[in-house]
């Protein structure tokens, strides 16, 4: 389980207040330049890797601090415009490029599911995912991970075998904002 959900600001609001180092498991879309410091500093995951430019950002960063970072491959299993990562059929080749970056340790992938109340339009997502991480597993035995599945949708990302769920408003409460904010035209 991961507390993820909240994002590098929430990360450091919590982590601030001596909140748990679950907090520094993140999930959201980073890095802008303050945002790779923050992570390559304090984060011990970052689960939203999704093009070599931010593997590239990282790996420097990580390098000035001394450090290693676990990422997980952000997958679009959607085809949700709204949503971040990289298309399904991509992420083999991406992974394959991936242990040029010597400072980052790929455990899987992730996904955000459709925004739905189509349980089966759900699963699909998660079980392309699953497809996806089977197929790089046929060259790269160490992407064993699936992150799949926040508050609202984690019993049916367990059912198609998550092994990371993000449940931070399950645990921390709702945000602040509504999700409409995060989502515009997404979520009420």
């Amino acid at each position: 389980m991961a507390g993820g959900e909240q994002g590098a600001g929430g990360a450091a609001e919590i982590r601030g207040a001596g909140g748990p180092a679950a907090a520094e498991v993140l999930g959201d879309r980073a890095p802008a330049d303050q945002q790779v410091q923050y992570v390559a500093r304090f984060a011990h995951e970052f689960q939203a890797m999704d093009n070599l430019r931010q593997a590239e950002a990282l790996q420097r960063r990580l390098e000035l601090e001394d450090r290693t970072l676990d990422v997980f491959v952000q997958v679009n299993t959607s085809g949700e415009e709204s949503k971040f990562g990289m298309p399904p059929e991509a992420a083999p080749g991406f992974v394959k490029q991936l242990p040029a970056f010597d400072r980052l340790h790929v455990k899987g992938l992730m996904t955000l599911a459709i925004f739905s109340t189509d349980h089966a339009a759900v699963r699909r997502c998660f079980q392309t995912l699953r497809a996806v991480r089977d197929t790089v597993r046929e060259t790269d035995e160490r992407i064993a991970e699936l992150s799949m599945g926040m508050s609202g949708d984690f019993e049916l990302a367990i059912a198609e075998g998550a092994t990371v769920v993000r449940v931070g408003q399950g645990i921390f409460g709702a945000r602040a904002l509504p999700d409409s904010h995060y989502w515009p035209g997404f979520a009420g």
